[in-house]
């Protein structure tokens, strides 16, 4: 049937609808030729309806082991065109058949070049699905969706030498793979929960990646400075903006964010270029750095922005990008290595200094 992509401006896309399934979300762009399992059920993009720019989607099916959650986290899907012959020794579905179990709207043959002009020169806004071009009478913004992508409960992961507590906002499930091929055993927290840290007394801490404004996990402020101080951390995506607002920081949201498999960031400390997968609209406003605490490790090479964080005397790590890829390249998994490495046995020699 006829479908709509109807933007808060009243600017509307036509396409094709599989079913009359409606929804509103905010409207993003993904510049990845692949990746599109992992996009769809990356909880970083709770409460999004994510718009594809590569023209074909799905030509390799889905399959059950590039899930990054167990549900797709999207609210809608936008392509131009979804490949129904998929083609891949491993896939169980095609993309479209994926969605519609989940009654999750697919909305095909969309002119998503211009939609993600529209994005570029307008900024991110919100939008709808539906079967009616006409502007929704309210596109309602969910104030805190990290309070739905975290799980409900702790879980253990793994079994290794080194033991690390990963902080759930809506965690990907290849971040706490990386870290078990690693050696670590991971014990999954629910930032609500976060208090449960001192119960386990990991060797280090990982603040995940997640959705939405990192401001909005303010209520909890308190205890993760209160962690950063005493246990080794890496912070990830939205970790890393925590970080920043930890230590006195500021953050605030880009027009139309980076979203993509091929976003190149420079190391100010051995000044090594390299691709990065990236999915946020919220970066760390330099400006409101405090140099007396933290260095910026890493720049974002396009805008300059800030890609990363190190403090000067705790052993604290954060990255903006995704260091565990999945989608896009793991040119920066080293970061893994970093922090295992040589964050943590620093803690330990300021332990017994």
């Amino acid at each position: 049937m006829k479908g709509y992509l109807v933007l808060e401006d009243g600017t509307s896309f036509s396409g094709e609808l599989d079913q009359e399934a409606c929804c509103t979300g905010e409207a993003v762009f993904f510049t990845g030729m692949t990746g599109y399992q992992e996009v769809l059920t990356d909880p970083s993009y709770k409460g999004q309806i994510i718009v594809f720019t590569y023209p074909l989607i799905g030509n390799y099916g889905i399959n059950e082991k590039d899930l990054e959650s167990k549900i797709p986290q999207v609210k809608a899907a936008v392509v131009y065109e979804a490949c129904e012959h998929f083609s891949h020794h491993e896939a169980i579905s095609s993309v479209r058949e994926y969605l519609n179990k989940w009654n999750i709207p697919l909305l095909t043959q969309v002119d998503t070049r211009a939609v993600v002009k529209k994005i570029r020169s307008g900024g991110t806004m919100n939008a709808a699905i539906s079967t009616s071009e006409a502007p929704p009478a309210a596109l309602p913004r969910e104030e805190n969706p990290a309070q739905t992508a975290a799980a409900k409960d702790i879980i253990v992961m793994g079994d290794g030498q080194q033991h690390i507590a990963l902080i759930d906002f809506g965690f990907k499930k290849s971040i706490a793979s990386s870290l078990m091929k690693r050696g670590c055993k991971v014990t999954v927290i629910p930032y609500p929960q976060i208090n449960a840290v001192y119960d386990i007394n990991p060797d280090g801490i990982v603040l995940s990646n997640g959705p939405g404004d990192p401001k909005s996990i303010a209520p909890y402020m308190k205890q993760i400075s209160s962690i950063i101080s005493d246990f080794p951390t890496l912070g990830i995506c939205l970790g890393h903006q925590l970080i920043a607002l930890a230590f006195g920081g500021n953050t605030y949201k880009l027009p139309f964010g980076h979203r993509g498999a091929n976003h190149p960031v420079i190391d100010r400390k051995t000044k090594r270029v390299f691709m990065t997968s990236q999915n946020h609209s919220y970066v760390v406003d330099e400006t409101s750095i405090d140099e007396n605490e933290l260095s910026i490790r890493f720049h974002h090479v396009n805008d300059a922005s800030v890609e990363g964080l190190s403090h000067k005397r705790l052993p604290v790590l954060s990255v903006q990008f995704h260091p565990e890829a999945h989608p896009g390249p793991a040119e920066s998994e080293w970061i893994f290595d970093e922090y295992i490495e040589k964050v943590i046995p620093a803690r330990r020699e300021i332990a017994h200094a």
